[in-house]
């Protein structure tokens, strides 16, 4: 490792760097509509979802991946054979709000 320039920012060597894979998952060089939730642009497409090609970070990238990578279409495939999946109420997905909040929440600790 030795200190290098990205994207004309100078990096020190042997700093941690950390990519946020919410504005990755919403860049508009990669995605029509990146904000919008578009089922259909994954069906028939093939998508390295490994992280090799920073376009897509389901499960982050590198040694640091989601162990539960290599079993999520078992895992899948076991949920949706055992059990019988319905709406609530007869909503339909149009009436779900799939707006995103910021929310910070904490616990008091108990005191003994």
């Amino acid at each position: 490792m030795e200190d290098c320039k990205v994207a004309g920012y100078d990096i020190s060597k042997g700093t941690t760097i950390l990519i946020t894979t919410w504005s990755i998952g919403r860049d508009p060089n990669s995605w029509d509509a990146p904000n919008e939730f578009l089922l259909e642009r994954f069906v028939g497409k093939e998508i390295d979802m490994t992280g090799s090609n920073f376009a897509l970070l389901p499960f982050g990238s590198g040694r640091r991946r989601c162990p539960e990578y290599k079993y999520i279409r078992t895992t899948i495939v076991n949920l949706l054979h055992g059990f019988n999946l319905d709406s609530v109420n007869g909503t339909r997905p149009k009436n779900i709000c799939m707006e995103e909040l910021f929310e910070i929440t904490y616990y008091n600790s108990k005191s003994s």
